[in-house]
């Protein structure tokens, strides 16, 4: 039995019961049982799962966390957020998320036009809107207009050409209705795959002598009053505290200078996103050293320190921490289409009356292997097999030998496989062919679309299945999707392995989640070979705990995606019907073929599961 590293990653959000992965809330339904109730409504194909609930405990514990850390340090600042909209831009995720913040007044921050039109439609009213981010003028402009709505505003300036654009654009309103941030560019980095947010080559901020510069500028314009905040993020996804801490020295550092030379309504530091969450499904490779409250805590005692040592008023704190929020709340569902070593069964076997002598020898070790010589059976039988290739190159054997070969080969290393994991995998050399020999475990979904950080960036995910919980898997795993690039499979590793089921997919269903996949996974996916989004679902759970599926939304169909990427399908349609009427004479030949085209146009760009 195996629990996939849950009690590492699952935050107590699943846990196993009766060979079921469970959600630990409401009434604990298995998630299996979600995703029949989904393909019973017509949903094939791989689903988008969303569980609003997750993301009020995420923001349930960032808020309580510093809000428990300034009650313990007597700290005089507020905590605020906001949640960063490049994260996650979806309908099912914001509006949920909004619904859900207005609790805590907890806002978004935009870097474009549009995210920042999705914040002054969505957004409560008395929660902040912060704009990061390169701008011109027009965004500028609609910062301005959201102001005039009544937002409490925040553009945060990423060069000193941004600055004077704020202040040309107050010229045209006769008037500043946003208050003004400095992103400030420090000389600490965080550390990972994210890291280049920050440090002195960071693509934004402000050096030490333009922070200067701008200060001079607001002053001459009369407008430092509207300077309220600093800003700075060193990196997703931040896995050590360490420069972190670093970082909050500086910005503070910086913070208490700018207030002594007269910027007397700054009151914030924006300490940007980062919160990292766990993905490690492995004890040995965490993806973190820290906890939220470590994290909290270390924010607040030191800027309570820096401020206490240069007498200043301690800041507001503002957080963007979007990974942590959204991660937890989102899980992939793919079902297992095919095992490719399904192929070699016994069934499959096409012996002749007379077998070369290497052959006969292979049969009768399938034959005769049992739970006292496996060990000895299996060496002999890769033995065997080399040989026999080496016959087959020199042409001693026929395609048919081969094939009989690889045949029982496979059946023997799957009987050796399977004792072995009743003692425990003790062989060396079994275990390792069994991480050499992996089952390949072809998945309905598309890595490009899904999970374009793993593809990109090799940031792995948490991997398990729904069911067979309460069974020790003994496969090796590599899985495939089913895109035609050799690029799209999450391959076996020895440092971060996987073991799945030897599954008969012919009698039973076997699914794959995919977990903590609410970040930037589905925005950023692409649509190599035309695969699209995939099916999503919002379960929710009423006031008795029992779930509810309350928005279904199908995967697009061919002719859609088609008309996402501009192609007319006016024309492919009549196209298609040209060649088929050029092509096939018989009148109701052509009529059938004709309308089952039309048909197929109109099917889902994912494989059915029949």
């Amino acid at each position: 039995m195996m629990n996939y590293g849950i009690d590492i990653w699952g935050a107590n959000n699943f846990f196993i019961e009766n060979g079921k992965l469970k959600i630990n809330y409401g009434n604990q339904p298995a998630l299996i049982d979600i995703v029949k109730e989904i393909e019973e409504r017509g949903f094939q194909g791989p689903i988008l799962i969303r569980f609003p609930h997750l993301i009020r405990k995420q923001i349930n514990s960032l808020y309580n966390s510093f809000k428990k850390a300034i009650k313990e340090f007597n700290y005089k600042g507020k905590f605020k957020a906001v949640f960063p909209l490049k994260v996650n831009q979806f309908p099912t995720f914001v509006k949920p998320l909004i619904k859900i913040a207005e609790k805590y007044n907890y806002g978004l921050e935009a870097g474009s036009k549009a995210e920042l039109i999705l914040a002054m439609t969505y957004n409560n009213k008395n929660a902040p809107i912060t704009i990061n981010g390169f701008k011109d003028k027009d965004m500028i402009r609609l910062a301005f207009i959201a102001g005039f709505m009544g937002f409490d505003v925040t553009i945060t300036i990423e060069g000193l050409n941004e600055l004077k654009s704020i202040i040309e654009v107050s010229k045209e309103y006769h008037k500043m209705p946003v208050n003004i941030g400095i992103r400030i560019r420090l000389h600490t980095s965080g550390v990972g795959i994210w890291a280049k947010s920050g440090g002195i080559e960071s693509k934004f901020g402000l050096s030490s002598t333009e922070i200067i510069e701008a200060v001079d500028i607001l002053k001459k314009e009369k407008m430092l009053d509207k300077l309220k905040m600093i800003h700075f993020h060193i990196g997703s996804q931040i896995n050590d505290i360490s420069p972190l801490k670093k970082a909050i020295r500086e910005s503070g550092n910086i913070y208490a200078d700018l207030r002594k030379m007269g910027a007397k309504n700054l009151s914030a530091i924006n300490i940007g996103g980062g919160l990292a969450i766990e993905y490690s499904q492995w004890e040995e490779f965490r993806d973190k050293n820290y906890s939220i409250e470590e994290f909290s805590n270390d924010v607040v005692y030191l800027l309570k320190e820096i401020s206490n040592k240069k007498h200043v008023p301690m800041p507001d704190i503002f957080t963007e921490s979007g990974r942590f929020i959204a991660s937890p709340s989102t899980v992939l569902v793919a079902p297992v289409i095919e095992l490719f070593s399904q192929e070699y069964t016994e069934k499959a076997l096409k012996l002749k009356e007379k077998n070369p002598d290497l052959v006969e020898e292979l049969y009768d070790l399938y034959k005769s292997i049992n739970e006292n010589n496996y060990i000895e059976y299996f060496h002999d039988a890769l033995d065997h097999f080399e040989s026999l290739l080496t016959l087959f190159d020199l042409g001693y054997i026929d395609l048919i030998d081969r094939s009989n070969s690889e045949i029982l080969v496979n059946l023997i290393i799957k009987k050796a496989i399977t004792y072995a994991t009743l003692k425990g995998f003790k062989n060396k050399d079994l275990k390792s062919i069994n991480e050499k020999f992996q089952e390949k475990y072809l998945a309905n979904f598309s890595i490009f679309q899904s999970l374009p950080d793993f593809w990109g960036l090799g940031q792995r995910f948490p991997i398990m299945p729904l069911t067979k919980l309460n069974v020790t898997p003994n496969r090796s795993a590599t899985i495939w999707d089913i895109t035609c690039d050799s690029d799209g499979e999450i391959p076996f590793s020895k440092q971060f392995p996987l073991y799945l089921h030897d599954v008969d997919l012919e009698k039973e269903d076997y699914y794959l989640g995919f977990f903590l996949v609410g970040a930037y996974q589905e925005i950023l996916g692409m649509k190599h070979n035309l695969f699209s989004y995939t099916n999503e679902a919002i379960v929710t759970f009423d006031s008795e705990g029992n779930y509810e599926i309350e928005f279904l939304e199908p995967t697009q169909k061919i002719r859609e995606i088609l008309i996402d990427l501009d192609y007319d399908i006016d024309e492919i349609e009549r196209e298609l019907k040209n060649n088929i009427e050029s092509a096939i004479d018989d009148e109701e030949e052509r009529k059938e073929i004709l309308g089952e085209l039309f048909l197929l146009l109109n099917d889902m760009v994912y494989l059915k599961n029949d």
